[in-house]
């Protein structure tokens, strides 16, 4: 038992520690930015491969989706449900301009990630008396929702205004999703399929994915806070009027200093 609370400790604690860098990383920079407008379609290929590999949010909910699945055919059937799910509305809501606060966005994310976990050690069974709900059609629902995390992102950048030209920049960043996903996935996809035949996937399954559920919950804490940052964003600030006073304090214990000096 021992053993036990000591790798549930350490993968809890690594959840903490590498959920930050998730954060920091999922977003989209000024130089992105530039980059898009100073370059074509092979930018929008790259950007989106690259925020799929920094999307932590998106591979956790991968890898909680890839948990337990033994076959190949399993494994694609999965992928491709949830590829279709993210591909449908990061394309139509980002040509219909549909929107919201992507930090609520990424905190449903974050619950998708959750959910996967608790699913995975049983949860509905053991709380809820229940077999779990339809995991295809789980997986494609969450699918939408990533997608539409991806299209407020993909919104924040120069599309232009020629409605090929917005299509083929989406396309191309989906493309570049799609590209970064097989990536992540054939990695693992591979670690996975090495650790199952291994004692120890049996033993310390359950603490894998109770890290799992507690990197979602810090990436959902993490998103509301950063919510309250866009809505309450005055209440985060130093005051202007304090911040003077700040100074002005400062430049008198300059002055009472350097006459001490004199002294």
């Amino acid at each position: 038992m021992s053993v036990f609370l000591r790798w549930r400790s350490a993968a809890v604690w690594l959840a903490l520690v590498f959920t930050p860098l998730a954060v920091l990383a999922h977003g989209i920079s000024e130089a992105d930015r530039q980059r898009m407008l100073d370059g074509g379609y092979l930018q929008y290929v790259g950007l989106g491969a690259s925020h799929m590999l920094t999307g932590y949010d998106h591979l956790l909910f991968l890898f909680g989706v890839l948990f337990f699945l033994a076959t190949f055919r399993d494994v694609v059937k999965f992928v491709t449900v949830f590829t279709v799910g993210h591909s449908l509305t990061l394309v139509f809501a980002t040509l219909m301009q549909i929107t919201w606060n992507y930090h609520l966005v990424d905190a449903v994310i974050a619950l998708s990630v959750m959910y996967k976990a608790f699913d995975n050690n049983g949860g509905f069974q053991k709380h809820f008396q229940m077999a779990s709900p339809n995991l295809l059609w789980m997986v494609f629902g969450f699918g939408l929702l990533h997608g539409f995390g991806l299209s407020t992102r993909l919104q924040q950048l120069p599309l232009g205004d020629d409605t090929g030209e917005v299509l083929g920049r989406i396309l191309s960043f989906n493309v570049g999703v799609e590209l970064g996903q097989i990536a992540a996935l054939v990695v693992m996809v591979g670690l996975l399929s090495l650790w199952r035949h291994r004692a120890s996937f049996q033993r310390f399954s359950y603490a894998a994915n109770l890290a799992l559920f507690y990197a979602g919950v810090y990436l959902l804490f993490t998103q509301l806070h950063g919510y309250q940052h866009d809505v309450h964003a005055d209440a985060f600030r130093f005051p202007a009027a304090e911040h003077r006073h700040a100074h002005e304090d400062m430049l008198v214990d300059d002055t009472r200093d350097t006459s001490r000096d004199g002294l």
